[in-house]
């Protein structure tokens, strides 16, 4: 029993350890973020030159299935302030509902108000996203490709703004900071902005700052034709085929430019099994490319320095396999940690973890707070979204850590696009939506059940009055709950 009971403590302990590694590297880019941000500089957007200074670009719309938001977006595409004769407008669709006719009667109003924009569909979805962008390039007469997608409304600005970064000859991509048209709509979309404006913060400008390897995020960015060309085109062997090709154009020597201070406005998941699907994506396509881009990430030029971090950011996903790990094994480490005379006081070194994500998550939210909304609020509504954020970020473990699994196995699965319904306002509502995932799967049947788990872990903890775990068992268990309840519900949504 003492063997067992060294085992799980030994696992316990090296999967705390990966999440302290994980999370203080993290802290490291907050580091390069601060550091650098006084040259943070933007540059002066275009205006007022010739029309034919102004660089001639595709604009792509990748879409498939989206009737609630394709008129939106076209409508938003089209009144970009820029000249109508330096760009093109693609939608680039692989729809097979309503959204084909949608689509169709915006692009013909448009033509006949001059505008250059193409309707491109497949019958065929092979290569899902990547398929129908790969499918587009032979089309594309621009220099420069905007992508943008379904659920995105870019600002009128936007190429205007973005396009004089690309007078560096050595940028092969500029991307821009994720914006939420719907944070306020629910606690479940606060909690992804709150995720979210740390990604577009402190991870993909630490990286920048610091001249390590960083991503484009799939939309609300510009390529440059030649980079994605010399890079070698978009692949579809991955589910997240925009990190991969990121990837292959900087390991090609071009850089990718992330600018903060460009914003384009976006719908959040409104809904449980959307987020889901949407996460159980990036994760998995995380774990696929890391199999795929760390031999060459390992064997590339690059400095060791820029490898180590360009391997932590491939392997991101992976801290979910872990903190499912230290969830399913505290329990049982509640009954052996007295018997064993382990000190418990040793394990509190990994709170500088907690500490670390916490000063992350807080100067993130904090620094894109509204300027209207004072300090001490904006601290208090933290204060209160990170222990939620915690715990459904745990809750999601279980979901993630199959996602991550499959990634590494190899195991080939279908691009699950994460829908979107024009839910912007309380006053939108999710009834009578398509698309809505009505099925219950057996990761989500599994999560109620670890819910019922962690009660037990709880009821354990005080049977022996051991209170070491008893908040990380009340996180989980809330978190599990969470998800569970959530997932349900929103399934039977009619």
């Amino acid at each position: 029993m003492e063997i067992i009971g060294y085992i799980l403590i030994g696992i316990y302990v090296i999967s705390l350890t990966y999440i302290t590694f994980f999370c203080l590297m993290q802290f490291a880019l907050l580091y390069h973020y601060n550091k650098h941000r006084s040259n943070f500089q933007a540059m002066e957007p275009l205006n007022g030159e010739p029309i034919e200074d102004f660089p001639f670009v595709t604009i792509q719309l990748p879409m498939y299935n989206e009737q609630y938001v394709v008129e939106r977006l076209i409508d938003c595409i089209a009144e970009m302030d820029y000249p109508k004769e330096r760009y093109e407008i693609h939608v680039v669709d692989d729809s097979t509902d309503v959204t084909q006719e949608l689509a169709m009667g915006k692009i013909r109003d448009y033509r006949s108000q001059g505008y250059n924009i193409e309707y491109i569909h497949r019958i065929d979805r092979s290569g899902f996203k990547a398929g129908a962008l790969k499918a587009a390039m032979p089309k594309a007469n621009g220099e420069f490709i905007a992508i943008f997608d379904a659920d995105f409304l870019p600002n009128k600005d936007f190429l205007r703004k973005v396009m004089p970064y690309f007078e560096n000859e050595k940028v092969g991509v500029v991307q821009t900071r994720w914006e939420h048209i719907n944070e306020d709509y629910s606690l479940l979309t606060r909690l992804q902005a709150f995720q979210l404006n740390v990604h577009f913060t402190v991870e993909q400008k630490g990286r920048d700052a610091a001249n390590y390897m960083l991503q484009f995020n799939g939309t609300a960015g510009v390529w440059r034709k030649e980079t994605i060309e010399d890079a070698g085109g978009w692949e579809a062997d991955t589910l997240t085929e925009d990190l991969d090709l990121s990837y292959r154009a900087q390991l090609k020597g071009w850089k990718i430019a992330f600018r903060e201070d460009i914003g384009s406005p976006a719908e959040l998941p409104a809904e449980m099994n959307s987020l889901k699907s949407q996460q159980f994506r990036w994760m998995k396509g995380g774990a696929e490319n890391a199999r795929k881009l760390l031999p060459a990430v390992w064997k590339s030029s690059l400095k060791p320095i820029q490898k180590f971090h360009a391997t932590m950011h491939l392997l991101s996903s992976t801290v979910f396999l872990f903190v499912f790990l230290i969830g399913i094994f505290s329990v049982p480490i509640v009954y052996y940690l007295n018997p064993l005379g382990i000190e418990k006081s040793y394990l509190s070194i990994f709170l500088i973890s907690l500490l670390s994500i916490i000063v992350v998550y807080f100067y993130a939210n904090m620094h894109l707070a509204d300027n209207d909304e004072s300090k001490v609020k904006t601290f208090l509504k933290m204060l209160f979204l990170f222990p939620i954020f915690l715990s459904l970020s745990m809750g999601l473990s279980l979901h993630n850590s199959i996602a991550v699994i499959q990634g590494y196995r190899g195991k080939k699965s279908a691009f699950i696009r994460t829908p979107k319904f024009n839910i912007k306002t309380l006053s939108d509502s999710l009834s009578q939506r398509e698309y809505m995932i009505k099925k219950l799967s057996p990761i989500t049947i599994t999560e109620g059940l670890l819910a019922i788990y962690f009660l037990g872990g709880l009821i354990l903890g005080i049977y022996m009055r051991e209170g070491a775990f008893f908040f990380l068992h009340a996180l989980l268990l809330f978190g599990y709950s969470t998800i569970f309840f959530f997932s349900v519900k929103h399934s039977m949504i009619k």
